[in-house]
Parts: C-alpha cells; structure tokens; sequence
C-alpha cells in the first residue's frame, strides 16, 4: 500500500481517479492547484504523484522545481494527449509513465501495481554496476569498452521511465539484449518481455500475429487469437527490424503508440492495451523514409530515446571478454575445460567480425568442437585481415571465387573465370552491396534454394539470410 497525491483542477475527475486508487488499496490526497499540491507534499510525502500538466496557478512542471520535494516519488504525468512533447518532457524530468485522459481504468490499476520507489531502483541499478565492475557483465550484456560504457549509461536512464526506445546497430550486435536490459530494469519486469520480428513475420499473417484475429474472420481462422499486443499487456513489446514493417500496418502501429488502442483483424471492438514499446532496425531509418519503405511520422514517434550499438570491430578487448564468456557457457553445458591460446587471442582481436556477436559466438562454438585438446589455437578461427575469410580477399583482386572461399576457405590456386557454376567472378570496384548479393544468391542457388545449408554455409543466421532474400525479392 502507498500514498498517492493527485493534483488536477477538475474536481470531478480528481474525485474518480481517487476513488480509483483508493479501490486499489491506497491513501490518497487531492490538490487542485500548484499551491495546494505543495502544501500537501509537505504534509507527507506520497509515493505517487499523479500531475495535471494545466492548473490554475501555472503549468504542472512548476511543482517540480525544486527537487528534493518529490525526490523519491513515482512521478506520472496525466495529457490529453501521448505526443512526441510530452513522451521528451516526461524522459527529462524522469516521470514512471504518463496517462492520457480520459484515465483508463485499467492503465491505472496496471501503474499501481508497478509502483517501485525511485531509490529502489537506484538500489537496484547500483547492484547492476557493480557486478558490471566485477565480471564485465551488465544484465545479458558483456563489456568494458567506451562505446558499450555509453549504452550502459542510456539503459539505466531511461529504463524507470515510460519512453519508446528506439536501438540501432547492426545484425548480430546484441539490439534485443539491450531491449531486454531496459525491461528488466524497468517497474514492468515482472510482466510479460515478447520479442518480435517484423522481417520474418508472413506478409499475410504479420497484421494478425501482432493485434490478434476474432475466429472466421479470415480462411483458417477457426478460432479467436490473441496478437503481440495482448499478450504482452502490462509489459513490453520488442519490435525488431521495424523498418520491414509493411507500410499499411505501420499506420496501425501509430495508433497503437498515440492512443494506446487497436483493433484484432475482423472486429469492430476496440481493445486497450498498456504495452512499453522498444523497436530496432539495422537498416538507417532515414534511408527507409526516403525510400518510402518507413513513415516519417512513424520514425518521430518511435525515436524518443535512441540508442545506437557499437560494431563489435569497435569494441577492442570486449572481443576477447565475449570469446572467453562463450568458453566458459560452453564448459557448463558440455563439461570439460577449454582456453584460448595467445595466438587465438590475437587472431580474433584482428577480425573484422562482420557478423558481429553471432558470429563471434559460432567461431567459438566451432573452435571448440574442432579443438582436440585444451587448447584452442587459430587453426579454426578465421583470418584477421578480412571481413569474410576468402570472399572478400579475391573480390578485391577481380579474381572469381573458388568453390572453398564459399564456405571460408581460400583455393590456393586461382581459377578460369568460367571453371564451373561454384565460381563466380567479382571485379575490382564493385560496391560490397552487390558483391554480398552475388554471393548470397549464388549459394543459396547451389544449395538448392535450401535456406538452412546455405546459411550454414555462408556463416550467417537464418535470421539475416531471410532478410537479405526478402531484399533481393526471391
């Protein structure tokens, strides 16, 4: 139980959100003006601030000048309206979440069920840092470097707060660790994390999965089902490669964000959800506004508070922490002990890792089957000077593949340009772009349009292989 102070100039519905939160099992106190909410505040400190942003006496933020007055309260903004002003006004000043009026019922009830004190999380966040000083581990993350530092920083500011987050980096970087980091150190941990894939989601069934469909409303659907939206209620919604989103669902998905409502496919019910947004892309957003694959509108709405993921080729001596952090799961799920030599250490420093973490982490696993002993030296582990062990390296001289360079290894013999369909030919000054797609068509075409070889192959995720065959229309 906790005590709550509601400070609106409309008695009447000052008089029904307090009969609300009373329901709830809590004191509660009603101040009409800026001035009576100071006075109240001085007479015992709630645990929850609920402020009208437009009062007689002058704008709601005015009660908060002075800090320590509410230093250890949840602060939530109440707006008739969730713009992109008040989702920046309520980062700044650190509110929990913020209601749009007229106040739902059940979005209140859902907040008071997430009332965690501020110094509670603080608490709880220095615990995070301080085993982060010990093991280099930050919730599901690992690392010291600058860069992963910084995003460290962004994840603790903003978790206690309500904001959309919006996290770019590329494939492989670790984007839905960070959602889940944000989640887990957020009043909302308790309730339902759901991790969605636009990119990979049927173009037919995408609008169905995400809000949900009432039975018949389409062939097959024999019974009602509940999307990403409901059943995430209460908690938060991970929508990842945002930007594949077809255009026609992207609408929806903004009035989802601005009024917190939707409708399953099929029905004519509005349904409330209370759901923390988190999206990401590897792809530049603004690109895909100028392509018009992404609304403009869209992209303000979800770029509140962005979060941009380092490379792993940026992150210096977090290679060797993450390889070695492999090692040690792998020990506990296999049995057994194996190390990096010196020279495996230094092998994986000089990749370039376009994969990025996945690709650090099936190098490890592969170097940990094919070691023999307890040591694993660079016989398994993939050249340092290029960013594609073989492919790259032969693109650069105009020289054709070798059957080998497709799955990472060099031909030491080069071939004729037309030495048979493994090989194709790559000049010199061809844009990386194209040379990826050349390759990738060109083994997923000798795999036999098999997905799961050809991404084993290639050392890719399946994940990354179905967007890039989703780009290239095949």
């Amino acid at each position: 139980m906790g005590h709550t102070l509601i400070v609106e100039d409309d008695e009447d519905s000052a008089r029904m959100i307090a009969a609300l939160v009373a329901r709830e099992g809590h004191t509660v106190m009603c101040a009409h003006s800026i001035a009576a909410g100071r006075r109240m505040v001085a007479m015992q400190r709630p645990d929850l601030l609920l402020l009208d942003l437009h009062l007689p006496d002058g704008n709601g933020f005015d009660l908060l000048n002075e800090p320590e007055i509410v230093s250890d309260t949840m602060l939530v903004l109440m707006t008739g309206q969730a713009s992109l002003e008040t989702s920046i006004k309520a980062l700044r000043l650190g509110a929990a979440d913020y209601l749009v009026k007229p106040i739902n019922p059940q979005h209140l009830k859902g907040l008071l069920s997430r009332l965690i004190a501020p110094s509670q999380l603080r608490a709880e966040l220095d615990e995070v840092q301080e085993l982060w000083r010990e093991t280099g581990r930050f919730g599901h993350l690992i690392g010291r470097s600058q860069p992963m530092q910084r995003v460290y920083r962004q994840i603790s500011r903003v978790a206690g707060t309500a904001v959309t987050v919006f996290i770019h980096g590329e494939s492989g970087t670790g984007k839905e660790l960070v959602a889940r980091a944000v989640h887990d150190l957020s009043r909302r941990r308790e309730q339902p994390f759901l991790a969605v894939n636009c990119g990979a989601l049927s173009p037919h069934l995408v609008e169905s999965e995400i809000f949900g469909h009432e039975r018949g409303s389409f062939t097959g659907a024999e019974r009602q089902h509940q999307g990403f939206f409901e059943r995430a209620h209460g908690g938060t919604l991970f929508l990842d490669e945002v930007t594949e989103m077809p255009l026609e669902l992207q609408v929806k998905l903004l009035r989802v964000l601005e009024s917190g409502t939707f409708m399953r496919v099929g029905s004519t019910q509005v349904q409330q959800t209370d759901v923390r947004i988190i999206a990401a892309t590897n792809r530049d957003a603004g690109e895909a506004v100028a392509r018009g694959t992404m609304r403009e509108d869209l992209l303000y709405r979800l770029n509140v508070f962005p979060i941009a993921l380092p490379p792993l080729r940026e992150r210096g001596d977090d290679i060797a922490l993450i390889a070695t952090s492999f090692l040690q799961d792998l020990a506990r799920q296999e049995g057994g002990s194996k190390h990096f030599t010196p020279g495996a250490l230094a092998r994986l420093a000089a990749h370039r890792w376009p994969g990025n973490v996945r690709e650090l982490r099936n190098v490890v696993q592969r170097a940990w089957v094919m070691a023999s002993g307890n040591e694993i030296d660079e016989e398994w582990l993939p050249a340092g000077d290029s960013a594609a062990p073989g492919i790259e390296a032969e693109a650069a001289r105009g020289r054709p593949l070798a059957p080998g360079a497709l799955n990472g290894h060099r031909d030491s013999a080069a071939a004729p340009p037309d030495a048979g369909e493994d090989q194709i030919v790559i000049e010199v000054g061809t844009q990386l772009a194209d040379v990826e797609r050349r390759v990738i068509l060109a083994t997923y075409e000798r795999c036999g349009r098999h997905k799961e070889r050809t991404a084993a192959l290639l050392g890719i995720s399946m994940k990354t292989l179905y967007n890039r065959l989703k780009e290239y229309q095949q």
